[in-house]
């Protein structure tokens, strides 16, 4: 599509959701939908991975593997120690020996370098993954945004999108860098330690098996509590976002209107619920690993209490009860890893949960397989018994027909609601109609691909949006590849290539992120050029000169006609005088076509437009 304005891309809408609350609020927080569903459509993303997942895996039981054996080679070391002292101080031993106790360290630390090269090398496959998975995700959002209809953007704030493609995937990629790692390292230790553990004392191992119990208890207790407070951490997130990237795209007319105390008592609403959620779901998360030590340290007492026992009948060396106390900590450490993994799978859950939803939304209905192309656009159109609806129920266009021959320029007026503006979103296929049928050159628009269509039209609208770069960028963005010479040829046939060269850098100006730095005429000269440059063959002027001057709409005015020369054009004005040139002057309201004809022909019938018309001439007399 050569568009040559769209409206501003800060500009968010406030839509109510439930109870007058923002789009898509969560009442009493809820949980999130379906945990296992949602996680099995995360780890199928890894799919392609799954090469490398393995390897992380491999690394991973080596890395344990190495780290489980150091207690149980150091208890040798400490056994060896302990029968050193015991027989120095009874003078039946020859003392300590400390060569042997030296191969075992040096045994020790290769073990845990090894442990630690192999860890380091997890650590860098898995964050390899989670990059490479955040910019599929993101990748899929930015392509799902390009793909959904207009009606998705009528009920969702910006700002709500934007916190899917930044928070959300963001959320995703740090958990599952974290967690993935940590499942895979605390189940194979686990495995590990109770191996170690019953080679050393079946006894001992039945004890710390026992307390096992309390904290699965415990752990599901917490997690059931913390998952419902995690989506919804999600879920204000996403909404104190939204706020503020409203307020702040609009914060001229929150200040014009004094607006302050409203936009910060709405923000802390927002934010006290996010920060209700977000304490909730760090404090439940907080008690779980000092719950855990506790339930460990019991495990001790009963491990130091047996393990003396059995040390005293002979059953045990002293070297296998530090060994196993070092095991234990080693078996109840990932048993608190898992715990605090799961809640932060939780909030994986949550998040993932909001961009599945997200990229599940309808699309737009899918383009015909063998679309039609024009080798030359005449421009014919022809609206033929149109009816349509933003929903259902609500039909806001009806019966609307016309014909409109190549070249003519055309006009619609009406009141503000009559529909003027939707008719042209219908001709653009941003909607489709409900029921009858748009024709180009005699075929139906929705038989032409979307791309193939929007190419043919050029579009100026009232509010004129420009991006961050150069003047010359922001004229060439109506056609990528052309040439400096053929974007100041367009600029001149807009009336804007003078005032561009009085400017500090000409086209190379920079233009600010807010465009604030040239006027709204200016920037409303500068989407003609665009438009120019675009060289469609079928035009829309939607209100192109509703905001700005009288002197400026004069210049506005002949950028225009030298844009509609030999072109179908649709010009939408409220300002009848901007349209007495029209070849036919379509009349609206209430979504139909209430009048048609010529300037002239419409006074001469002294209905609905002479009306309009007449109430615009007197209001000028006023002044």
């Amino acid at each position: 599509m050569t568009q040559a304005s769209t409206p501003r891309r800060t500009q968010s809408r406030p839509h109510g959701g439930p109870m007058g609350g923002p789009p898509g609020m969560l009442h009493g927080g809820e949980k999130a939908k379906d945990f296992k569903r949602t996680m099995a459509r995360l780890l199928a993303y890894l799919k392609p991975y799954r090469f490398l997942f393995i390897l992380v895996i491999i690394f991973a039981l080596i890395s344990t593997v190495f780290a489980i054996i150091g207690p149980k080679i150091m208890g040798n070391a400490t056994t060896k120690l302990f029968e050193g002292v015991v027989g120095q101080f009874s003078g039946t031993g020859s003392g300590i020996d400390f060569q042997y106790i030296a191969k075992i360290l040096i045994e020790l630390a290769f073990l845990y370098l090894f442990s630690a090269a192999f860890q380091l090398a997890q650590g860098m496959i898995m964050t390899n993954i989670t990059v490479k998975l955040t910019y599929e995700f993101r990748k899929q959002i930015s392509e799902k945004i390009n793909r959904l209809p207009l009606r998705y953007f009528d009920r969702t704030t910006y700002g709500e999108v934007l916190s899917r493609v930044t928070n959300d995937v963001d959320t995703i990629s740090q958990s599952l860098n974290q967690s993935l790692t940590q499942i895979i390292s605390s189940v194979a230790t686990m495995i590990g330690v109770l191996v170690m553990m019953l080679s050393i004392s079946w006894l001992m191992t039945v004890v710390i098996l026992v307390t096992l119990p309390l904290s699965a208890i415990f752990i599901k207790v917490v997690v059931s509590a913390s998952q419902k407070y995690f989506k919804q951490q999600q879920d204000y997130l996403g909404h104190v976002n939204g706020h503020v990237e409203e307020m702040f795209g609009g914060h001229l007319v929150v200040k014009a209107f004094n607006a302050e105390k409203r936009s910060i008592a709405t923000f802390e609403k927002l934010n006290d619920t996010l920060y209700s959620a977000a304490w909730k779901s760090q404090f439940l998360t907080s008690i779980l690993m000092p719950t855990m030590q506790f339930v460990g340290n019991l495990g001790y007492v009963a491990v130091a209490i047996l393990g003396g026992w059995l040390a005293y009948r002979g059953s045990i060396t002293v070297g296998d009860i530090q060994a196993f106390i070092q095991y234990v900590r080693s078996f109840t450490q990932p048993i608190s890893q898992i715990a605090n993994v799961s809640n932060v799978q939780q909030q994986t859950a949550a998040a993932a949960e909001r961009v599945f939803e997200f990229l599940s939304e309808d699309e737009e209905s899918v383009d015909v397989v063998n679309p039609v192309t024009l080798s030359k656009v005449q421009g014919h159109v022809e609206f033929r018994d149109v009816h349509f609806g933003y929903t259902p129920d609500k039909i806001i266009i009806n019966d609307f027909s016309a014909d409109i021959q190549p070249g003519q320029k055309i006009a619609i007026v009406g009141p503000t609601g009559a529909g003027k503006t939707t008719m042209v979103k219908l001709l653009m296929r941003f909607y489709d109609v409900n029921s009858g049928a748009i024709l180009v050159d005699g075929h139906d628009i929705r038989n032409f691909s979307r791309e193939g269509l929007r190419n043919m039209f050029g579009m100026v609208l009232q509010d004129a949006w420009l991006y961050n770069d150069s003047i010359m960028e922001n004229i060439r963005y109506g056609r990528l590849d052309a040439t400096d010479e053929e974007v100041t040829r367009a600029a001149r046939t807009a009336n804007v290539d003078h005032f561009i060269r009085t400017l500090p850098d000409g086209y190379n100006m920079v233009l600010d992120e807010e465009t604030s730095n040239i006027s709204q005429g200016q920037k409303q000269l500068l989407t003609i050029a665009r438009a120019v440059l675009s060289d469609p063959s079928i035009l829309i002027l939607d209100e192109a000169t509703s905001s700005v001057d009288t002197r400026t709409e004069v210049l506005i005015q002949q950028a225009m006609d030298n844009l509609m020369k030999g072109r179908t054009s649709f010009i939408i004005a409220h300002r009848l005088s901007t349209i007495r040139n029209a070849d036919r002057i379509l009349v609206m309201n209430n979504g139909d076509i209430v009048e048609q004809g010529s300037h002239e022909e419409l006074l001469a019938k002294n209905g609905f437009y002479a009306g309009i018309y007449n109430s615009q001439f007197e209001e000028a007399n006023i002044y």
